[in-house]
């Protein structure tokens, strides 16, 4: 396969998945909003471009890890995208966390020009990204997927499919995320109420990682919540309160109740009022804690 891969959107998950590529030999032309990501990465080997669609040849792949749906849609089909220059063969592997519809949409206009999209979004935060641990979500054309699969492989520790179509990879992701901040939430009440009590939050933080919940979610986040260690973010208070808004929208668009999900997304909204969009997601146990009168 071709061992150039384009590749958009450098924040903290981007460029370390950006890194990996080119340690498993892959070169990479890259393209940020902020140039200056591009080009501290061109140091590295990478070839920084000044437009998205200077990322990509015709039957090349492209990558895309942004931060919402329309800044998306601005890198595929806006004026300066690379959807009519990715062309015949071409493969765009959308790594985002994002609606379905917008999967949908996307896929339907690869389609329309002759390329292939694929979803793969991902579970893991920039130190699983930097350590390739991440999990993918994939779904799409059965063709592509099997070319992608060493790109996958030197970004990740495994991958799971989900079919033909690609919305599917977007509503497991959503799925997960709604899980891992109803985590938080419980979390946040859980280590306020035992220090209430007067009992060592971080302690039993620590207790609960490595007994009734040693998994990632209650370990790593666990361990910021307990210590209200929420700076810097590993992913930002803001972008959790996006990612619920499309846990409410992929809910209403197929009928399914999830009435704690409407409780998350509050809680995000009240910390984004308050100032908070820049602290990680896990930071919502500070309104936690001010419920229970601890300053």
């Amino acid at each position: 396969m071709d061992d150039t891969i384009g590749f958009i959107g450098l924040g903290q998950m981007g460029v370390a998945m950006a890194r990996n590529l080119m340690k498993a030999g892959f070169k990479v032309r890259a393209w940020n909003r902020s140039a200056d990501k591009a080009l501290a990465l061109e140091t590295e080997g990478a070839i920084a471009v000044k437009r998205p669609d200077d990322v990509v040849q015709p039957g090349g792949i492209v990558i895309t890890m942004v931060a919402d749906d329309n800044a998306l849609r601005e890198v595929a089909f806006g004026d300066e995208g690379f959807g009519a220059i990715l062309g015949v063969s071409g493969i765009h592997i959308s790594m985002s966390t994002i609606a379905p519809s917008t999967s949908r949409e996307l896929d339907a206009y690869h389609r329309a020009q002759g390329s292939i999209y694929l979803a793969a979004p991902v579970f893991g935060r920039p130190p699983a990204a930097a350590a390739r641990k991440l999990w993918v979500c994939l779904a799409g054309e059965n063709t592509a997927k099997t070319r992608v699969k060493p790109i996958l492989a030197a970004l990740s520790q495994g991958v799971y499919d989900y079919g033909d179509d690609p919305a599917a990879a977007n509503v497991v992701k959503l799925a997960g995320n709604f899980m891992i901040s109803a985590a938080s939430e419980a979390m946040a009440e859980a280590y306020t109420l035992v220090q209430k009590a007067g009992v060592d939050r971080v302690a039993v933080a620590k207790m609960f990682g490595e007994t009734m919940f040693a998994c990632p979610a209650y370990q790593s986040y666990g361990a910021q919540i307990a210590a209200y260690s929420f700076e810097p973010a590993l992913f930002r208070l803001a972008l959790g309160l996006k990612d619920l808004n499309l846990v409410i929208g992929a809910s209403q668009e197929n009928q399914a109740p999830m009435p704690f999900a409407s409780v998350l997304r509050d809680r995000l909204l009240a910390s984004v009022a308050k100032g908070r969009s820049d602290l990680d997601w896990t930071g919502i146990a500070l309104a936690v804690a001010e419920d229970a009168g601890i300053k």
